[in-house]
């Protein structure tokens, strides 16, 4: 669908997952996205997306950061109105991206977390990916760096497709794609997928098992999934259940320790279970920037004491495990 000279169009996609083991995911695509949905800020995303500068290139780089063109691509007016376009869809959480010499300081680091796991995992050399929860796009993008054959990215929200739409307006290729959808809307039993990652999603389940049964139904056999999750110090069996918000955020569920991780993974039918990294997330690798103008990590914790949560809780810490589908 087509407005103005800005183009949201899965048709690139459908044909990439038809006569494939996912074509029972060609359903579940938005069917004419602009006018599927109700939002109420959803016409001015679109008008962001409108606005953008006609620049092309085929300059790029996926492996070592996200990179789309050069400074001297673009004139300082087309890359003054292409700050303005790509502010208008804030906030940014996942990146940082880098678009014809403009740096996008988003609120996360999330080059960090990929560092921390992409030596670890079974390559992605010509792996057919899930990342589910996805955000805009850049962790797909990095996978994609790794010489992934094709990224599908899903995440509810939609705003984060608009942003994914922002960044492919200037980058066809390779075939990275988001759409917004649930783990729930994918059809069962898909068994499609070489590597599924799930990073920052579980914890904001209300049925964890449920979670790492789709994860476990969108693998095929001997498919590694790559899970990064909260977690808490303490033995097999310790779980923390935040009754009300859990480092501001209202929609935690459960935090597991290490090893009561390790047997849930077990129990979910998942076997070669390894945990990768453990890391407390610090106020450099999450916080407000021009890109993410509102509160972040550092309001969340106690200022009297960071190594809790202004509720009172452990302070956010990160576990990376991977696991594979017998």
């Amino acid at each position: 669908m087509s407005h103005s000279n800005f183009t949201i169009d899965y048709s690139e996609l459908v044909g990439f997952l038809d006569n494939k083991e996912f074509s029972p995911l060609i359903e579940k695509l938005p069917k004419d996205f602009l006018n599927a949905f109700n939002h109420g800020d959803f016409d001015s995303w679109v008008k962001a997306l409108q606005s953008l500068p006609a620049i092309s290139t085929d300059s790029w780089e996926l492996k070592d950061r996200v990179r789309i063109g050069e400074a001297g691509l673009c004139s300082e007016d087309q890359r003054a109105r292409l700050k303005e376009s790509l502010l208008a869809l804030q906030p940014w959480r996942k990146g940082p991206f880098q678009l014809f010499g403009l740096d996008m300081d988003t609120e996360w680091r999330s080059d960090w977390k990929w560092d921390r796991l992409k030596d670890q995992i079974e390559p992605l050399e010509n792996r057919n990916v899930l990342d589910i929860g996805c955000g805009n796009g850049y962790h797909c993008w990095r996978m994609a760096g790794e010489g992934a054959r094709f990224v599908l990215g899903i995440d509810s929200h939609l705003l984060f497709s608009m942003q994914y739409w922002a960044i492919r307006h200037f980058l066809r290729v390779p075939p990275v794609f988001v759409v917004p959808l649930a783990l729930e809307d994918l059809p069962g039993d898909l068994n499609a997928f070489d590597t599924v990652f799930s990073m920052g999603v579980l914890y904001h389940s209300r049925s964890p098992f449920e979670h790492l049964q789709g994860i476990r139904s969108s693998l095929r056999r001997g498919g590694q999934m790559v899970l990064e999750t909260l977690v808490i110090e303490g033995p097999v069996g310790m779980t923390l259940v935040p009754q009300g918000r859990y480092a501001r955020m209202p929609n935690v569920w459960f935090l597991p320790s290490c090893d009561s991780m390790i047997e849930w993974l077990q129990k979910a039918g998942f076997k070669n279970i390894r945990l990768l990294n453990v890391s407390t997330t610090t106020v450099e690798e999450q916080r407000t920037t021009e890109w993410m103008t509102f509160e972040s990590l550092p309001e969340a914790l106690d200022k009297n004491d960071p190594s809790t949560t202004i509720e009172g809780y452990p302070a956010p810490m990160r576990a990376i495990f991977t696991a594979e589908k017998p």
